[in-house]
């Protein structure tokens, strides 16, 4: 079996023996439970990328626990709360946009969805699903571990927002950002529209926090896309039109929760050509 991560002629096994002898060292994310940083579930039908897949994540600090189905996955992410979980596509039985999708029912998890699919339906697909990042096979297993160590970067508590309180509102409201009958608090990230609960995956979340703390002024898709990744523009970073395109569909998601429309919206307005701001 040759070429079969990488795209190149290696041998899976070479590749395996190469990601073995060059362990790093990942940190917990800030603020994360040492329990819950350590934790990781492999959900893929081909044993030998489900066994790459466990060495890459357990260089990087993780205890893994693997899964050749998605019923057998989503039964131990429900057992074992994972912090990350690595999911493919192509599945017998169920396959990975259901599993992603009964998994966010039901937990918090980064999911990582991984398919030789490269069309952009595909990538639409899965963010819609649930997923936090979608990477095409064959992928290059340091790229894999970059991109988890960026999605752990990410804050749990959106601290760039600055905590807006509303006219007359008791002590126990304070915290809340708040607009046009949207209202969420960073620290217990609890969302309501007309003081009915909305439930948003943590990308949604984060946007939706985003643009509350920023006001009027305008968040470029590529500003959205690096505080997904736990970045601050510096102007060295690279953001690609796939990272774009899936800030577009995380927004398109918010907006269908929102129960918004695009072209008359309530809340969140497009500035086309550079991103997204509040409303007047």
């Amino acid at each position: 079996m040759s070429g079969l991560v990488d795209g190149s002629e290696t041998p899976l096994w070479d590749i395996l023996a190469d990601v073995r002898a060059s362990p790093i060292d990942s940190p917990a994310p800030e603020g994360a439970e040492v329990e819950e940083a350590r934790v990781a579930v492999v959900i893929e039908d081909e044993e030998d990328i489900r066994s790459l897949l466990s060495t890459v994540l357990t260089q990087a600090g993780f205890t893994v626990h693997g899964a050749g189905t998605g019923e057998e996955g989503l039964e131990l992410v429900r057992t074992h709360g994972p912090i990350v979980t690595t999911l493919d596509v192509n599945m017998p039985g169920m396959d990975g946009f259901e599993t992603a999708k009964r998994i966010r029912a039901v937990s918090s998890t980064y999911i990582v969805m991984l398919s030789a699919r490269t069309e952009e339906i595909d990538a639409l697909q899965g963010l819609e699903a649930g997923a936090d990042d979608y990477v095409a096979k064959p992928f290059r297993p340091r790229e894999l571990r970059a991109r988890i160590d960026a999605m752990l970067r990410r804050p749990r508590h959106h601290v760039a927002t600055v905590p807006v309180a509303t006219i007359g509102e008791d002590e126990g409201a304070v915290g809340w950002l708040e607009h046009r009958g949207v209202r969420l608090n960073p620290d217990t990230r609890i969302v309501t529209v007309d003081g009915e609960d909305l439930e948003l995956t943590r990308s949604e979340f984060d946007i939706l926090a985003d643009l509350l703390g920023s006001g009027r002024r305008v968040r470029a898709k590529s500003d959205l896309a690096l505080m997904l990744r736990g970045e601050q523009y510096t102007g060295v970073e690279f953001v690609s039109d796939s990272d774009a395109r899936a800030i577009e569909v995380h927004v398109a998601n918010l907006r269908r929760k929102l129960g918004e429309s695009a072209s008359q919206p309530r809340w969140i307005e497009t500035v086309r050509g550079v991103g997204y701001r509040l409303t007047a």
